[in-house]
């Protein structure tokens, strides 16, 4: 069997291959497209639509166990997403 992945964004599950790893460091959500770096990742298409919504849903805090605010400007340069008025994950 497979392994499948979710995408934060629009939760569709699919194959790892086909989707972004990223990790927090230093509070910023960076992309690992190797898969290697060591620690809690997750997992997003390498679209602005599903970046976006990801941001928007504040899934990168939860799905990475963060207790801060996540900096998602690296993530959405790798991806091409103009940033908007703030690049930060805002917290509850």
């Amino acid at each position: 069997m497979n392994s499948v992945r979710t995408c934060l964004g629009c939760r569709m599950r699919t194959e790892p291959s086909v989707l972004l790893r990223v990790v927090a460091r230093d509070g910023h959500v960076v992309p690992d497209s190797s898969a290697t770096m060591t620690g809690r990742g997750a997992w997003v298409h390498p679209t602005a639509e599903c970046v976006e919504a990801s941001i928007k849903r504040r899934a990168f805090g939860r799905a990475l166990r963060s207790d801060i605010a996540l900096d998602t400007s690296t993530l959405r340069a790798t991806v091409g997403v103009s940033t908007g008025t703030t690049s930060n994950e805002q917290a509850d």
